[in-house]
């Protein structure tokens, strides 16, 4: 059975980091694109970032540029989202899943191609 558990969501003050995981069960993580994706109330969700089966590419939001970074580590399971310089907008539910189609990331990742969607875990960014 494959699952996705996502953790390090948390309350922190504009400006400040947040290291989120993604953890995997059941599931290789250099056989799949994972993506990072979120969702603030009353809007869709949104693509965060992506990395390769490979590890090799990467694909990150506009308004995530230059402040948040994917990683991977294939021994432990696990794919990290490290933000920094987080603003209020980010607030919302990060989760992660694997993408069943493409094993590159797309210029514009496909949510649809994307199962095995986590629970979440929540990022509130706020004073």
């Amino acid at each position: 059975q494959v699952q996705f558990v996502e953790s390090g969501g948390g309350l922190v003050q504009p400006g400040g980091s947040l290291r989120l995981s993604c953890t995997a069960s059941g599931i290789f993580l250099d056989d799949y694109a994972i993506g990072w994706f979120r969702q603030a109330p009353g809007k869709e969700r949104e693509a965060v970032s992506c990395i390769s089966k490979r590890g090799e590419t990467s694909y990150y939001g506009d308004s995530v540029k230059e402040r948040f970074t994917i990683s991977r580590d294939l021994g432990k399971k696990t794919v990290y989202l490290q933000m920094n310089s987080l603003r209020p907008e980010d607030t919302a539910v990060y989760s992660c899943a694997a993408d069943l189609v493409a094993s590159l990331c797309r210029p514009t990742p496909r949510l649809y191609e994307f199962n095995y969607w986590g629970q979440g875990t929540q990022v509130t960014v706020s004073s």
